[in-house]
């Protein structure tokens, strides 16, 4: 797999989340990608910058554009030095909040990718990376 293109965006503000949400639709758009597939791409990325924001603090998001022989993807990293989730088991499941929300935000993001990584340490933060193939 090739990394075509890499940029770092941060995530300090909720203008930073709507610039992330633009840049993955446009590597989206410059992949290929369907509309199907670039609404899947975005609506993850805006659940997962909102929760970078306002749960860790505020972070960056790394945007990857991949190609791997036939495939093209969008691989996106958010990283934060937040509190850290004690239970990611607990955070995975649907409707689990520790905010006001839905609680959709995690499984959310994580069925709408096609791969999905999360680490997180209580007292580190926390690093979400999902990829989206055309």
């Amino acid at each position: 797999m090739t990394v075509v293109d890499r940029s770092v965006q941060p995530i300090q503000s909720p203008e930073d989340v709507v610039r992330v949400r633009q840049v993955a639709r446009e590597r989206a758009v410059a992949q290929g990608f369907s509309l199907v597939d670039q609404t899947k791409l975005v609506t993850a990325a805006s659940e997962l910058a909102r929760n970078t924001l306002e749960y860790g603090g505020g972070g960056e998001v790394s945007i990857e554009v991949l190609n791997d022989g036939m495939r093209k993807g969008v691989r996106l990293t958010f990283a934060d030095k937040g509190p850290g989730i004690a239970d990611l088991d607990l955070a995975l499941k649907d409707g689990y909040t520790t905010g006001g929300g839905l609680g959709l935000g995690l499984s959310g993001a994580r069925r709408l990718s096609n791969e999905f990584s999360i680490e997180s340490k209580p007292g580190e933060g926390t690093r979400v990376a999902i990829t989206r193939w055309r």
